[in-house]
């Protein structure tokens, strides 16, 4: 039983007769595990603001960890959080504490480079089933379970599978939406979901200024961190309006860009792996696929091509290490380490080490933070079965071809899911994720007393720096918007 279900867990056990502790984190850290760890003493728990109880908890910052939040837009990386002697047991690790001495060891992660000698047919089969598997696992409940369902591909499957295994069952979904001009309103979409399976109940939620106004504190508290992007905001309503639906366990759709290439910057490695392994033919077949869905821009053109120039002659330390110092005007002026992160290389494609890093260091860990804060901050519990490990270790055994082809992301889900999924949803190309209008107005709106924060921001900061980039946002360019929302954020969490 534990083995097939018990996967979303951090657990401590304490051998009074040896005064040891065992602690172990699941495979993809779904649930969070903090520590401090001084001379003699260890205290534990699931969130950092209850370990500012214990004696030996300081509030010196990590300023490598403030670094790597303002260009890259991650919570934590390894074993750091923002506070310089609070530590985080890293996923798929166990932790052995005894005579005053820890010791961390990995003890999972998926095998690469070994690909599956199989049909695409086979290989669709043998998805279609562990997914399948997957979502009968994570339903198993005592009381009722719902789905978010946002009208994009993987919470689109989620739910047209919840209903082919359980045809007919009565079942909610829950979804956030915005109106105003130039916002993202996906209801289109999910209406495609609920015409295709009518027995799935909506409900529907749309922030106004006010609840964001009012709300933003309390999102902000139980995140722990200082937010990378507005988008956890929506989260933290829709996990308020599924509690306050009376339902206690939700399926979401995290993880599944991440392993199966969701993501733009997958095409960057896709095409970089074809040059380098000369598939010329395959690499322009490829682009000319990429253009059309970007809209055939000259500008949008010559910079897909140079980044997947780069990536052919480039390993992920460098791509990593290039955007960190570059994508964003660096502010901070302490010294850092060099390098503030490390990505090993990881056998098989460059795909395959790009979605590897995508998975335990970039950016699903910062996800799965939103994801346990926002669900906890309501009692609710949030599961994620695309991060079934057999599913993830599956998907490391295929070709580059089955995850990307041409314009489809997520190739190898599309045309397992095929027959559940609407049409307009197979179809569907655009990337939205949780797309919120809150770098461009709410900073400008409800939330604009942060944008003041700037001010207060400390001396390790480029301060003349940081004035223009404010003074240009403030006279309208939204350029560096994502950078203006984190300095705020970093001066109203600090």
């Amino acid at each position: 039983m534990c083995e097939s279900f018990c996967w979303n867990v951090g657990f401590v056990i304490y051998n009074k007769t040896t005064k040891e502790l065992f602690v172990s984190r699941d495979r993809f850290g779904i649930k969070p595990f903090y520590y401090i760890h001084t001379g003699s003493t260890f205290y534990f728990a699931s969130e950092i603001k209850t370990l500012k109880a214990s004696p030996h908890f300081k509030n010196d910052l990590n300023i490598n960890q403030v670094a790597r939040g303002l260009q890259m837009g991650w919570l934590g990386y390894n074993d750091e959080t923002y506070f310089k002697y609070v530590k985080a047991l890293p996923a798929a690790c166990n932790l052995f504490y005894s005579d005053g001495k820890v010791k961390v060891e990995q003890y999972w992660k998926p095998e690469t480079g070994k690909y599956a000698n199989l049909s695409f047919d086979e290989k669709k089969t043998r998805f279609y089933e562990l997914f399948a598997d997957s979502i009968k696992i994570h339903l198993r409940s005592d009381v009722p379970v719902g789905s978010c369902l946002s009208g994009g591909l993987d919470s689109s499957a989620i739910v047209a599978m919840v209903q082919k295994i359980s045809e007919g069952l009565p079942y909610k979904s829950f979804s956030i939406f915005y109106e105003g001009k130039g916002d993202v309103d996906e209801r289109p979409f999910i209406n495609e979901v609920l015409k295709k399976y009518p027995h799935v109940d909506p409900v529907y939620f749309s922030p106004t200024d006010d609840d964001v106004r009012n709300h933003f504190d309390k999102a902000a508290y139980h995140l722990d961190a200082p937010s990378s992007g507005s988008s956890f905001i929506s989260q933290y309503f829709l996990m308020k309006l599924i509690s306050e639906s009376g339902i206690k366990v939700v399926l979401d759709g995290q993880g599944s860009d991440e392993y199966l290439a969701g993501y733009m910057h997958s095409f960057y490695r896709l095409i970089g792996g074809m040059l380098q392994k000369a598939k010329l033919a395959d690499a322009i077949t490829e682009t000319f696929a990429v253009n059309k869905r970007i809209g055939n821009s000259g500008i949008k053109t010559i910079s897909h091509f140079g980044k997947s120039m780069l990536s052919t002659m480039k390993h992920e330390q460098y791509l990593y290490d290039f955007e960190f110092k570059n994508y964003y005007p660096f502010l901070v002026s302490a010294n850092i380490d060099d390098p503030a992160f490390q990505l090993d290389k990881v056998p098989g494609s460059k795909l395959d080490n790009f979605l590897y890093h995508l998975l335990f260091t970039t950016s699903l860990p910062s996800l799965l933070q939103y994801e346990d804060r926002n669900s906890m901050a309501f009692s609710v519990e949030s599961r994620v079965p695309f991060l079934d490990h057999r599913l993830v270790e599956f998907a490391f055994t295929l070709a580059d071809e089955d995850k990307i082809k041409q314009q489809d992301t997520k190739y190898i889900l599309r045309e397992a899911l095929k027959p559940l999924l609407p049409e307009a949803i197979y179809a569907r190309k655009d990337k939205k994720g949780f797309v919120t209008p809150g770098e461009s107005k709410w900073l400008r709106g409800p939330l604009k007393h942060l944008v003041e924060n700037h001010r207060k921001l400390p001396d390790f900061t480029d301060k003349s720096k940081v004035k223009q980039i404010f003074k240009d946002y403030q006279n309208g360019d939204n350029s560096k918007a994502v950078l203006v929302w984190r300095l705020a954020v970093l001066g109203e969490w600090l």
